[in-house]
């Protein structure tokens, strides 16, 4: 399960909503590299996939997530700092990251 802020939701359905794609949200996956081993990857897609489990916060806001990634994501609170001053950006509290990088973009598990 991941858990979506009112504030992470909120600026999925601003951006699902300007991208006017209804069925549209956020995807959130898991790929190898950065320098500690894994890196997130946000990026906007207008539906989901099949093989997608997606979830969904307030305001029915959708995100999707491929099942490889799951693995590495499940227990996750998804946010969005609306308060830091080098950039607004979606922030995860993942139970599974056993330690990051300072840039907070990669991973180890």
């Amino acid at each position: 399960m991941i858990e979506i802020t009112q504030s992470a939701s909120r600026v999925i359905n601003r951006q699902v909503a300007k991208n006017a794609q209804p069925a549209g949200g956020l995807r959130i996956a898991i790929k190898a590299g950065g320098c500690s081993g894994f890196s997130y990857a946000f990026t906007w897609d207008g539906e989901a996939r099949e093989s997608d489990v997606v979830f969904v916060g307030a305001a029915g806001a959708r995100v999707f997530v491929d099942p490889r990634s799951l693995k590495l994501l499940d227990g996750t609170v998804l946010d969005f700092d609306e308060h830091n001053m080098m950039a607004t950006t979606f922030t995860l509290k993942n139970p599974h990251a056993t330690s990051t990088c300072g840039c907070g973009t990669s991973f180890s598990a």
